[in-house]
């Protein structure tokens, strides 16, 4: 059966048509000036759930290296400060050795004893290492300081009995410690015999106008047991700067695929607007010639 085509008809499908083809321009502007495939959601549903998942991981990566620099921090700062102890722990060793000299005098051997002292109280300072406002050597009690110069009678001691580890998310279910356990260090065998209760032994032999020379072994136990120590930190370093490369290769990866999933090929873009532009010429001629000529076009 034949449709009868009416004019209205060929009219409203000339619009339509035209509609149709200046959305198309418009669309393809807009990818030309934005950059981007889509100006919102519902212009393509799996582009934009995708540039969610990427934006959320781009987020999550960011926050990890954020964790990872703050790692970075402590341990340099603890690496820094057991190196500066270390320093320490060789200048009194210096000075045991010195203090055998048969030759040296009380009154020398008691200004050696002031030396120490000094030593001791920089070394109790050291233990009080701060970053950003926390103790670096307290375990998880960050606000209290583990050396109080008051006790032991006022000779000052390392009070901190924490061990917990500071653990940070470096990557998904990935954690590391950045502090080190301090027990390890300063109270080191035992806090009967750590570092600071043998200064203080060594400064009442010195005060006293003795030699101190016995004491060597055990500061030499001493110092091994910090150069353990420090190996221990360089090998969490180690692992914290790979991971740190690994988390910069990773951001650069979701950023490119975020790339490939939103941004307009530009080339294409152009290309496809210069075509969508002819055929909305082409349109424009052809509905010219569709459109019924009136009575008024015929009095001119």
């Amino acid at each position: 059966m034949a449709v009868r085509v009416t004019q209205n008809m060929l009219n409203s499908n000339m619009l339509r048509n035209l509609h149709n083809s200046m959305r198309n321009m418009d669309k393809l502007q807009q990818q030309l000036s934005s950059g981007s495939k889509i100006a919102k959601p519902s212009d393509d549903p799996v582009v934009a759930a995708r540039g969610m998942f990427y934006r959320s991981s781009l987020m999550e990566n960011e926050q990890y290296k954020r964790n990872v620099d703050e790692v970075k921090s402590w341990m340099d700062m603890t690496d820094s400060t057991l190196d500066e102890v270390g320093n320490v722990m060789k200048r009194l060793k210096e000075l045991l050795i010195y203090s055998g000299d048969g030759a040296i005098s009380p009154a020398d051997l008691q200004s050696m004893s002031s030396e120490v002292q000094e030593l001791k109280a920089h070394l109790g300072t050291l233990a009080n290492q701060q970053i950003n406002g926390k103790y670096i050597f307290a375990g998880t009690d960050t606000n209290k300081a583990p050396y109080d110069p008051s006790a032991n009678g006022g000779k000052g001691d390392f009070v901190n009995t924490n061990s917990s580890p500071i653990n940070l998310e470096v990557s998904q279910n990935v954690f590391v410690t950045s502090n080190i356990n301090a027990q390890n260090v300063f109270n080191f065998p035992d806090n009967a015999n750590n570092i600071f209760k043998l200064l203080d032994n060594i400064i009442t032999e010195l005060s006293n106008g003795n030699s101190a020379s016995q004491f060597i072994a055990d500061m030499d136990q001493q110092y091994d047991n910090l150069l353990a120590e420090r190996a221990s930190l360089g090998a969490s370093v180690n692992r914290v700067e790979l991971i740190a490369e690994r988390l910069n290769a990773q951001e650069v990866n979701i950023t490119g695929l975020m790339s490939k999933n939103e941004d307009a090929d530009m080339a294409k873009v152009m290309t496809d607007l210069k075509t969508q532009e002819s055929v909305h010429m082409a349109a424009l001629g052809s509905g010219a010639r569709i459109i019924q000529p009136t009575l008024l076009d015929f009095l001119r």
